[in-house]
């Protein structure tokens, strides 16, 4: 844990300015007003909603939270809400496509760990945490249908993916409609006067505004970041061998981070580190694989300690420069009956079969130690170490 300890109203002019730019997109109604409000020194309520679609929090998540944490440490108290009510319905913000309804023991499920991970960034003894079925799972049908009154259809299929999707013939459900009126209902029943959330949650945060002016509530600001994307463009997500999770485990993380692309890590620095901006283009002055060693070690230290940063850098470096074996390799048992890709699946060495499968046909799975290269999907020798991709060791055992 990284946090402060403060709890006075900070209007530190200075603060309060880097906490309204460094990796936001856009602030609403204005970024004046919302300054104006910050420096008179009363106690905001600042939201974020998370769905809980997954069980891992990731680095993606850490952009928001840490936004969370600015107006933590500034003295105002932060409302964390579990989108466990809205996870059942999802949303579409940036799916090309419907989300599955999940299932209420699915979402408690993922959601076991969740307070343990979000308190690696925020102090949780000076947050709420809450779970949205508290307010939702209680509206009737009739309330329901005076908050849909407040929003056309209209409104809902001129947002750009909602508008992709019908002219591409694709199926849009009415309860993809009914999302942005439960997390602006969010916003009502904790009484926001900020809510942070990303580009593609536009809509959405500016429902919990209109919500909010129908109840009597004054509106809330909103602060919305930049997605954050692979090489690709594509959003960071829940899942996929890439992705950095806060659970990750020291090496790991480590050496996914090394794995990001050179022209990603000013963004990476700026909105999932607190590293000081003028540190930070030193840093990106300088070689890139220097400056991507500085981030990978600020990052595990984040989410573990300095220790952990250092002893990372340090297996990392031996694997990469001395073509070593890491010393805590994971051991994966394999259970009868199982193929090679079935054991590296379930134990998330692979995120799929098909992710599998292209690693094989790629060469990309080779006997640590050696260049030898796995060809048999079938092959599950006892003892054998496994180096898949860049960085990940497995030991597979029987």
């Amino acid at each position: 844990m990284f946090f402060g300890s403060k709890s006075a109203i900070s209007t530190d002019e200075g603060k309060i300015d880097e906490v309204l730019s460094r990796g936001v997109d856009e602030v609403l109604p204005n970024k004046d007003e919302l300054k104006k409000l910050l420096l008179s020194g009363r106690e905001l309520r600042i939201k974020l909603g998370v769905d809980a679609t997954g069980e891992n929090l990731h680095i993606g998540h850490s952009v928001p939270l840490l936004k969370l944490r600015d107006f933590q440490e500034l003295g105002h108290k932060v409302v964390f809400i579990v989108g466990d009510f809205t996870a059942l319905i999802g949303d579409t913000s940036d799916k090309e496509s419907e989300r599955p309804m999940l299932l209420p023991e699915e979402t408690e499920k993922n959601i076991r760990t969740w307070k343990s991970q979000v308190g690696k960034i925020l102090d949780l003894s000076k947050a709420e945490f809450r779970k949205n079925s508290e307010w939702l799972g209680k509206l009737t049908y009739e309330e329901v249908g005076e908050h849909a009154n407040l929003f056309s259809v209209a409104d809902f299929i001129a947002r750009d993916n909602i508008k992709r999707r019908l002219e591409a013939g694709k199926r849009v459900s009415l309860r993809e409609v009914l999302y942005p009126l439960m997390q602006g209902y969010d916003s009502v029943a904790v009484k926001a006067d900020v809510e942070i959330g990303g580009s593609d949650q536009r809509f959405n945060l500016l429902a919990g505004r209109t919500l909010q002016e129908h109840f009597g509530q004054k509106p809330q600001h909103i602060v919305t970041f930049e997605l954050m994307t692979d090489a690709a463009g594509k959003k960071i997500s829940k899942t996929g061998a890439a992705t950095v999770n806060f659970n990750d485990t020291q090496d790991d993380m480590f050496g996914k981070v090394m794995s990001v692309p050179d022209e990603l890590l000013e963004r990476y620095f700026v909105s999932m580190t607190r590293v000081p901006i003028n540190s930070v283009k030193e840093l990106l002055a300088g070689h890139p694989k220097e400056a991507k060693l500085a981030l990978a070690a600020e990052l595990v230290r984040m989410y573990h300690n300095d220790g952990a940063a250092e002893k990372a850098k340090e297996n990392f470096e031996s694997i990469f420069s001395k073509g070593e074996v890491p010393e805590d390799v994971e051991v994966c048992e394999i259970k009868t009956g199982e193929s090679l890709a079935d054991v590296l699946v379930r134990c998330g060495s692979v995120s799929s079969k098909s992710e599998f499968r292209r690693l094989l046909d790629g060469g990309a799975i080779k006997i640590a130690g050696t260049d030898e290269k796995v060809t048999d999907p079938n092959s599950t020798e006892s003892g054998t170490i496994l180096r898949i991709g860049k960085h990940r060791f497995v030991k597979i055992v029987k």
